[in-house]
This record gives structure tokens, C-alpha cells and sequence, in this order.
């Protein structure tokens, strides 16, 4: 069979190329025989497993288009649909669906009709309900194995590819947004590898699993609540941008395109940024670079200051920096306070000009090493707004740096 040939088949599979290509950006799973799964599966269970069969499908197309799927696998973890558990027909009837049906009604002028046709349609996700759970046994955090992770040359070199294939549209939201392109390229680069690994579940999917069922555990009442929230937003801006709520896919939390916006902050932040009328987050580059730097600008980003200060290497001020960092992602201190507690900068700044700075200090881990430490500023506090780990706000700021260098 011909390239072309599969890629037709996979649309069938899919029912829409565009589905299929993404599906085949991020299989990186071996084939297995798809005759063998097909022969053994009845109807049941070929409803269930459709979508395991497209993407052994996909990875056959990727081989004879030249295409090798583990070269697209480093990187972040992947989840691949092929290994999607999926229980059709849950939510037609589930009590808490009937509930945020009510809602939806009578908060958002949804008609009753159209959203229990929806709920009807969407399945438990058995998968997404077991991703989202944390590790029965939590490793200890590692700073150096993180950011080993996303600071090395695929992603580097996926980096400088996608600046130079949007270096207008990387200037203008500089200037527009005043964040720098290093930081945005930095987020884009951690969140999906440059659009390469945006999800493959059904947002709405994901979503009312973990909006009706999520996992017991000690939060569930507050990450219930969220994930309606989420659900809530997902359907309001499909119903604003006449979008099909079955055609978006995201990752298994439900976050969308190649920024991973959740529905809360596509329908807050995201911009038509290449002006073709609607906003898309997955196949517009464009449209992902001037949302990333609208939802930093919104948040506070204060154009030509410093996202982090190096700290002195020495006994004392390793002791100040350990005091200090209490794990809060806000500036809560002024540098004047820290550098009086005997603190030394090792950056070549006016520290009696910078005294009333508002700072804090970013502890990072590593086992059987020495704690390192850097002073997080404001702008590091509003990288921390897209993910609240200290260790993803300082690597998206080194992964653009990085970029940034390979550039010159």
C-alpha cells in the first residue's frame, strides 16, 4: 500500500485527515498485527478498541512515508489513544451529568436536548482516570533529572526550527506583549514539543470523566470541582466558536493545542493572532504564540526586567536562600531583607538600586546533591501562574535561553 493509500485509510479510521496526522505525530509504539486484534475482536469490543486500530494503522503510514514515530517520542510522557480504555454509554444516565445538565440550562441557556445528545456520546475514560492519579509511591523530586529532560538537542533543535519558522510572528508578540520570544518559544517548547505531542484524547471525553468520576482521592472534592468548571468553559466556547464538541483533542486533562490551554484560559487568553477569523490553537502557530504571550501580559509580566537572580555559591548565603524558601510561587520578601540576612547576588546588578525588589527564593532538589537555589522575581511568579512548579517555570526560562543561544 501506497503512503497516499494509508493516509486515505486513516482518514476513514479517523474520519478526517487532520485527526489522522496527529494521531501519527505521536505514535511511537512497534505495530503490532492488526489482522490477529481485528479477527478475535466482536462488535462490543471493536467499538471500544477503533481507536487502538488507527493507530497501529498510523504507525504502519509513518513507516512507508519515511516517517520514523520514535524519533517524535522524546521528551515528555506520552500517551498514545491505542491504549485508551473507554467505557461507552456511562453519562447518559450518570446522576452527576443530570446535575450539570440542569445547570448548564439554566445558568448558560444551553438547550436540554442538545446536551444530553452530547453526554450520551461521551465515554469513561478508564485511562484518563488512572493518568491523572498521583504515583502510588512518589520518587523524590529531581531538579537535575527534569530538566535533563526538556534542556537537551531534539527539543533545543525542534526549538530553533520553529523560531525561525515564526520569527515575524515571535517579534510582533515581543513587541505586542512585551514578553520576550526565548520565554514563549521556552513554553511551547516544555508544553509540546513545538506542536509535535498536543494529546490524543477527546477533550470532552477527558473531561467528564474527570468532571463526574474523578479518582478517590484526598482532593477530589476540590479537583471535581475544577474539572466542571473546565467542562463548563469547554462547552461554552464550542458553543461561541460553533465548534464540534466531539473534534477537539487534548491531553488526558483536557488541555488543547500546542500552548495545552485549558477550556478556562483558551475562552480568557487566547487571541485570533493570524487574523483568519477564528482562533486554533492546534494548527495555528501563530494563533499559539500571541496567546502565550497575552495570558503572560495578563498576568503580570513586566517587559525588560530579570526572571531570575543567581545566588553566591558560598556557606552563608546557601544557609539564607534554605531559610528563605518556603515553596510560596509569589514574591513575598524585598532583596533588601535577604541580602541584610548576609545573602550575596552573583549577577553583576546595582543591589542598594534593586533593595526594594520584591523576591523569592526557588528551592530545586536533587537527591544525594546539595539543594540548589536561585531568586525567582516577579516575572518568575508569572511563569508560575501557566504551571506552579518552580522547576517548570525555570526550565521553560533555560529551554529559551537555550534556543536562544543555539540561534546565534
Amino acid at each position: 500500500m501506497t503512503c497516499p493509500a494509508l493516509l486515505r485509510l486513516l482518514a476513514v479510521v479517523y474520519g478526517t485527515p487532520e485527526y489522522a496526522l496527529d494521531e501519527a505525530s505521536r505514535t511511537s509504539h512497534p505495530l503490532y498485527s492488526v489482522r490477529l486484534a481485528k479477527d478475535n475482536m466482536t462488535d462490543h469490543q471493536r467499538t471500544l478498541r477503533r481507536p487502538l486500530l488507527g493507530a497501529a494503522l498510523t504507525a504502519a503510514a509513518l513507516g512507508l512515508c519515511g516517517i520514523s514515530p520514535r524519533l517524535l517520542a522524546a521528551g515528555k510522557r506520552r500517551v498514545s489513544v491505542r491504549e485508551e480504555e473507554i467505557e461507552p454509554g456511562r453519562y447518559q444516565n450518570h446522576p452527576q451529568t443530570r446535575a450539570f445538565i440542569d445547570e448548564m440550562v439554566a445558568s448558560n441557556g444551553f438547550q436540554r436536548a442538545e446536551l444530553e445528545g452530547w453526554f450520551s456520546q461521551a465515554v469513561y475514560s478508564t485511562t484518563v482516570a488512572r493518568l491523572i492519579m498521583p504515583p502510588t509511591t512518589p520518587g523524590k523530586k529531581s531538579w537535575r533529572a527534569y530538566r535533563s529532560r526538556f534542556i537537551e538537542p531534539i527539543r533545543i533543535n525542534a526549538g530553533v526550527r520553529f523560531w525561525q519558522q515564526n520569527r515575524e510572528t515571535l517579534r510582533r508578540a515581543e513587541a505586542e506583549f512585551g514578553v520576550p520570544a526565548s520565554v514563549i518559544v521556552g513554553i511551547i517548547g516544555v508544553e509540546t514539543i513545538y506542536g509535535r505531542d498536543m494529546g490524543n484524547f477527546r477533550v470532552l471525553d477527558s473531561l467528564s470523566t474527570l468532571a463526574f468520576d474523578y479518582p478517590d482521592t484526598p482532593n477530589r472534592e476540590a479537583r471535581t470541582k475544577l474539572f466542571r468548571n473546565q467542562l463548563a468553559d469547554y462547552l461554552l466556547w464550542c458553543r461561541d466558536t460553533k465548534t464540534d464538541v466531539f473534534s477537539v483533542l487534548g491531553s488526558y486533562a483536557g488541555a488543547i493545542g500546542i500552548p495545552q490551554f485549558m477550556p478556562t484560559s483558551l475562552r480568557e487568553y487566547a487571541v485570533d493572532y493570524d487574523g483568519d477569523g477564528h482562533i486554533d490553537l492546534r494548527n495555528s502557530p501563530t494563533d499559539a504564540i500571541g496567546s502565550v504571550g497575552r495570558f503572560l501580559q495578563l498576568h503580570g509580566w513586566e517587559q525588560g526586567r530579570p526572571v531570575v537572580w543567581q545566588i553566591a555559591n558560598d556557606d552563608g548565603s546557601r544557609g539564607v536562600a534554605a531559610a528563605a524558601a518556603d515553596g510560596e510561587p509569589w514574591p513575598t520578601r524585598t532583596l533588601n531583607q535577604l541580602t541584610r540576612a548576609g545573602l550575596r547576588v552573583d549577577e553583576p546588578i546595582d543591589v542598594a538600586r534593586e533593595g526594594e525588589t520584591g523576591v523569592l527564593i526557588a528551592d530545586l532538589p536533587t537527591p544525594d546533591q546539595p539543594t540548589e537555589y536561585v531568586i525567582g522575581l516577579r516575572n518568575f511568579y508569572v511563569l508560575t501562574r501557566y504551571n506552579r512548579s518552580f522547576f517548570y517555570a525555570l526550565t521553560v526560562y533555560q529551554l529559551g535561553e537555550a534556543v536562544k543561544a543555539a540561534m546565534a
